[in-house]
């Protein structure tokens, strides 16, 4: 069964470039584990007025990115995007889920 799944984040102001840097040279271990969980579609769109952040997953199972946050190289990703995006405590992304209101198939 595939899942849509939505949410925002934040990026600090002035950081949009870095951030489509460091996305374009995303860990290849980080790449499987989100494969191997079972991300099919993993897409992230910038709003440039506001510094909002949609991101977009189909997901193949009961998984999905927002699910492996107690992996090291989550972890470890976290830590290495937390200067340049709202977080929370222990440095994930401070997400905010979107509920689907429309859906032309």
């Amino acid at each position: 069964m595939l899942k849509k799944i939505a949410f925002k984040m934040k990026l600090i102001p002035g950081n949009e470039a870095e951030y489509e840097r460091r996305h374009r040279e995303i860990w290849p271990e980080l790449v499987t584990l989100l494969k191997d969980t079972g991300v099919i579609d993993y897409q992230i769109f910038l709003d440039q007025e506001t510094s909002i952040l949609f991101a977009y997953q189909i997901v193949s199972g009961d998984a999905n990115s927002q699910d492996l946050g107690n992996t090291e190289i989550v972890q470890r990703w976290w830590k290495y995007m937390a200067d340049i995006m709202e977080t929370n405590p222990d440095n994930s992304p401070v997400t905010i889920p979107l509920q689907n209101v429309f859906n032309l198939s």
